[in-house]
């Protein structure tokens, strides 16, 4: 279990300790993702295709956040995970219609704040020790458009993948597109568009991926 801060008092630490158990209650009732004990989940949280969700001990759902497991890879989420309140994680279509997805694979102790969007059609690796704040998206995919002659919605997708390795802090309202590696020990600032690999422990904070200064520096 996660050790609650000493500072607070026990009437609070009682509050926390109920809607814990809530939680690991709805997790026990989700039958069929692969999971340690214990698992949290928020109320209204919807999870289909558990079957390819593979969760570590004390990775935690929030409410009303949205898990699509529909996968070629599966979605694996290691030891104390968090994926915040609204988000929603979608390899593939609600109805399995075109491509299938690849998944992603998150590192222990990452988070994903609320209002996220991982479209991990493509290949998504999030290493350890990952904050991603609220209404970051992610887009492991880009469609083909090149044929004039041809509607873009059927001229096919093609996948990269993105990458976020270890120790990263992803700011609020990041725009994460397809073919990106964001090196170790770096920080995106909020509302920034990457569109290129950042090297490890830049500091991006504009709308152009200029590298402003190493973060020794």
């Amino acid at each position: 279990m996660v050790q609650i801060n000493s500072k607070i008092s026990v009437k609070d630490k009682l509050i926390i300790y109920r809607e814990a158990s809530k939680r690991i209650f709805r997790g026990i009732l989700k039958i069929g993702i692969h999971h340690k004990f214990p698992i949290f989940i928020g109320k209204h949280v919807n999870i289909t295709h558990k079957h390819s969700i593979y969760c570590g001990k004390n990775v935690k759902f929030e409410a009303y956040s949205e898990i699509h497991g529909l996968s070629t890879h599966g979605l694996h989420f290691k030891d104390n995970v968090t994926i915040g309140r609204y988000t929603e994680i979608r390899p593939s279509s609600y109805y399995g219609v075109g491509q299938i997805g690849y998944g992603l694979v998150m590192g222990e102790r990452s988070s994903i704040g609320p209002f996220g969007f991982i479209g991990c059609s493509g290949p998504i690796k999030i290493g350890k020790d990952v904050m991603i704040g609220p209404r970051v998206s992610l887009f492991a995919e880009n469609h083909n458009f090149r044929d004039k002659k041809v509607d873009i919605k059927d001229q096919g997708v093609n996948n990269k993948g993105i990458t976020i390795e270890d120790n990263c802090w992803i700011g609020s309202g990041v725009i994460i597109l397809d073919g990106v590696t964001i090196g170790s020990g770096s920080v995106i600032g909020a509302g920034t568009l990457v569109t290129k690999d950042v090297p490890k422990n830049s500091i991006i904070y504009d709308k152009r991926t200029r590298i402003r200064r190493d973060r020794g520096k």
